[in-house]
């Protein structure tokens, strides 16, 4: 089986394993077997303990970083294994567990489906039978989840931006590299990581002819919106002059395109949500995406005053990935809807009812 660990490593995990096992459970181990033989496969271990008046079987597979695909293989042989020895021996406490240095959640909510305990180098450890319920989550020191990870550094943020944006289409390594603006080499990276979370699908074929597509865009989306609420942008308030909060959006929109400036801008957040997906009577205050060297033109071309109080125009400084697949609607730039999205969850107002209607209606995920 891939994705095993070295045999130092292998033995400390499955010390450690025993130790926490004893501890949660109260039970004795009084055997292990490693590299135990079962009818043709071989189990990285078996432990043997005593609760009570009865005797455990604790058959392990050990892995290096589980995912999802990776705990199902382990999955298989400890099923045929727990099958095997409840036919042979009538033996009922068998209780089957996979522990690995790090086991993504995916992977542990796959094991939980199939009845089968986990543990990893955290601490952390789920065990359901019989009568006997242990669960015990720790935060793992090591490599970080997705949500937090790499995934999400400046580059590696277009390519997912442009998954989202396929809406479920089948693509090319380079066709996903044209619509991100970035390499193929960023491309791989980031559909490597997805693919062993499950959240992509491979077609057959390979090299330049596999194909692939995006099977769970809500599981990206929500680990993008998780990274993106984490990261600190410059914003500067200003007041626009307006006759209504109703024109406000029509007049930032003509005033701009009167003065010549580039059409580098977008507005994001509850004003252009609310205008693509109405919700809300009424939105005073346009949040407006506009990369850092034109701040200065596009303000005095609108000729905005500051306004730290009052202020009814929000200009967030961006580039990259945010300002990827804005849209024209009615001569007014905006953001590409899941930026608009990502932007609503911010907690302020009624943005978090918005940002479900917006969801539902203009994302459809």
């Amino acid at each position: 089986m891939q994705n095993k660990v070295s045999d130092h490593h292998e033995k400390s995990l499955l010390t450690s394993f025993v130790s926490a096992f004893e501890e949660a459970t109260g039970v004795s181990v009084i055997r292990i077997c490693e590299q135990a033989q079962s009818e043709g496969s071989v189990l990285d271990a078996v432990v043997e303990a005593t609760a009570s008046e009865e005797q455990w079987h604790v058959p392990i597979e050990i892995l290096n970083e589980g995912y999802p695909r990776d705990v199902r293989d382990a999955a298989w042989t400890l099923e045929g294994y727990r099958a095997r020895l409840r036919a042979n021996a009538h033996e009922k406490n068998v209780i089957p567990m996979v522990i690995a240095k790090h086991l993504s959640k995916g992977a542990r909510e796959e094991l939980k489906v199939r009845n089968i305990g986990y543990y990893d180098s955290s601490g952390s450890m789920h065990l359901r039978h019989d009568r006997w319920l242990i669960h015990i989550e720790r935060p793992y020191a090591g490599k970080k989840e997705v949500g937090t990870f790499s995934l999400f550094s400046r580059s590696r943020e277009k390519v997912i931006h442009a998954l989202l944006h396929l809406k479920g289409d089948w693509f090319t390594g380079y066709q996903l590299a044209e619509a991100s603006e970035t390499s193929v080499y960023s491309v791989s990276v980031v559909l490597k990581e997805l693919e062993k979370l499950e959240w992509v699908v491979t077609s057959d074929g390979r090299g330049r002819d596999q194909r692939r597509k995006l099977s769970q865009p809500g599981k990206l989306l929500d680990a993008w919106a998780a990274a993106r609420q984490k990261s600190k942008e410059t914003k500067s308030r200003w007041y626009l002059f307006s006759s209504s909060a109703e024109n406000l959006l029509t007049q930032v929109s003509l005033t701009a395109m009167k003065s010549g400036i580039p059409g580098d801008w977008a507005v994001t957040g509850a004003a252009a949500a609310n205008a693509l997906s109405p919700l809300l009577t009424g939105v005073d205050v346009a949040e407006i995406a506009i990369p850092s060297e034109s701040v200065s033109g596009f303000v005095a071309a609108l000729a905005l005053r500051p306004a730290e109080k009052g202020s009814n125009i929000v200009l967030i400084e961006r580039s990259g990935a945010e300002m990827l697949f804005r849209q024209k609607h009615e001569r007014t730039w905006f953001a590409s809807p899941f930026i608009q999205y990502i932007d609503l969850l911010d907690g302020r107002g009624r943005n978090k009812e918005l940002a479900a209607r917006f969801r539902a209606d203009i994302l459809r995920i």
